[in-house]
């Protein structure tokens, strides 16, 4: 059983552990909450057995008595979900985080002969994460020391559509598909310096800035790629040679899987400003650029442009394995050991 979601990060997360499961002829079943975007990816998918959305919501950013009703309505659902893991005889439970994990993260806790396994996506646990590891008999991370498999579970097509990157012909302006208005608002800074200097721009703005971001464009007569969602964002990437993002844990390893160069403008209001530490990690072994939005300029920007991006790509390429699902996978269905 695969739970976890409410964001893409984790979606993406739970939607590599369901191909992995179901290329090794499982079908697994999936718990996640009718709050989040978990319906629109999970609803109608068949390499599912079973996808159970129930009225689970996040404790963060609650007043008090918010937390309370939040807390009452996690210690229901976990009683649920103990009950549907004994009808069905769930053993294993892959919890991959987010609010969306948390009633059947207890409630595996809760079963007798049910194991619990955790993923964690960023640098800094999520409190969920941190509370019910000490009930986990494995906890993974890509960040971790301690973590038997320090590795993050990409989906195949990042690294299909992965090249050593040697000179900026194309850059990509990354804001997630809701969209960062200041990644943005930058990137219309810098268009036309870009255009003059020969670079193409391709920019997925979000749905709600989209129609004001192409807008822009014409004003100024460039052609851009402008998008505001995709199903194939490992192709854009593809075309890119240097990126500027957003640092969400799964953006982060898919633009290192696919060895893309970056620049990271990290969500300001992440939890733990966990978003940034995520990036600190590649930064530390000079495999990205970093700044908050306060910090960034038009010059650093430039500058990052003239550094050795290919001894970076080639770095990139070589922090992140592709059979790492395949490894967890292993150490969840068989327990073996490394």
């Amino acid at each position: 059983m695969i739970t976890g979601g409410g964001t893409g990060g984790h979606l993406k997360v739970a939607q590599v552990f369901m191909n992995e499961f179901y290329k090794r002829g499982y079908k697994a079943i999936y718990i996640g909450s009718k709050n989040g975007q978990d319906k629109q990816w999970f609803e109608q998918e068949r390499k599912l057995q079973k996808a159970l959305f129930l009225d689970s919501k996040g404790v963060v950013n609650k007043n008090f008595w918010g937390k309370i009703k939040a807390l009452f309505q996690i210690v229901k659902l976990a009683l649920y979900c103990n009950e549907i893991f004994d009808k069905l005889k769930v053993t294993k439970v892959i919890s991959v985080g987010g609010y969306s994990a948390a009633p059947a993260t207890f409630g595996a806790i809760m079963t007798s002969g049910c194991k619990l396994y955790i993923h964690e996506q960023n640098s800094r646990m999520g409190k969920l994460n941190a509370l019910t590891s000490y009930f986990a008999t494995e906890v993974f991370s890509s960040y971790d020391i301690n973590s038997r498999v320090r590795d993050y579970p990409v989906d195949a097509k990042f690294f299909d559509e992965a090249r050593i990157r040697k000179n900026v012909k194309t850059i990509i302006f990354l804001g997630g598909s809701q969209g960062a208005k200041s990644i943005n608002n930058f990137a219309l800074k810098v268009a036309s310096q870009l255009t003059s200097m020969g670079i193409s721009i391709i920019h997925q703005t979000g749905k709600e800035d989209f129609a004001r971001v192409s807008q822009k464009y014409q004003t100024m007569d460039i052609q851009a790629d402008v998008f505001d969602f995709c199903n194939n964002i490992e192709q854009k990437m593809a075309k890119a040679d240097f990126a500027v993002s957003r640092s969400g844990a799964s953006t982060l390893w898919e633009l290192s899987a696919n060895a893309l160069p970056t620049l990271f403008i990290p969500y300001p209001y992440a939890a733990q400003n966990h978003q940034y530490y995520n990036a600190e990690f590649l930064v530390n072994k000079g495999l990205a650029f970093v700044k908050t939005e306060s910090e960034l300029t038009q010059d650093f920007f430039f500058d990052c442009l003239k550094k050795d991006l290919a001894q970076m790509s080639k770095g990139l390429a070589e922090s992140i394995m592709s059979d790492s699902i395949e490894v967890i996978v292993d150490i969840i269905l068989n327990e073996k050991k490394q």
